[in-house]
């Protein structure tokens, strides 16, 4: 199982390239791909999705939200803003979904980097 990012699902869906559209593409072939609830969130609030486009993301299975989940983001966010480093609220929610349920995260956003190096997330 692996978790797919608003980045790269967006590049995915405008038929971009990339080795994380490539990623993301074989993950949803082998039915690998999942989301996390916020990514969901995400791509549902664009004004570009509708239809096909909708379909395709809500057939895409969501991770849960385990017990405890909205306080270790929190600690997540709290100790990377205490560091000096950027955690944005989504990036820090989505990269916690992925803790949780220990599995790497397909995106092209680099703002994740600050995760794998300091949180343990683990990028593809």
């Amino acid at each position: 199982m692996v978790a797919l990012d608003t980045s790269s699902f967006v590049a995915y869906l405008a038929g971009e390239r990339g080795l994380d559209v490539e990623a993301l593409d074989a993950a949803l072939e082998s039915e690998q791909g999942v989301f996390s609830p916020i990514v969901v969130t995400e791509l549902l609030s664009g004004r570009e999705v509708v239809g096909r486009a909708a379909a395709t993301i809500l057939a895409v299975p969501q991770l849960a939200i385990l017990d405890g989940y909205w306080i270790r983001a929190g600690n997540l966010r709290a100790g990377l803003l205490r560091r000096g480093l950027k955690a944005g609220l989504a990036d820090s929610l989505i990269a916690q979904s992925c803790l949780d349920h220990d599995i790497a995260l397909i995106t092209r956003d680099r703002d994740f980097r600050t995760f794998a190096r300091h949180a343990g997330l683990r990028l593809q």
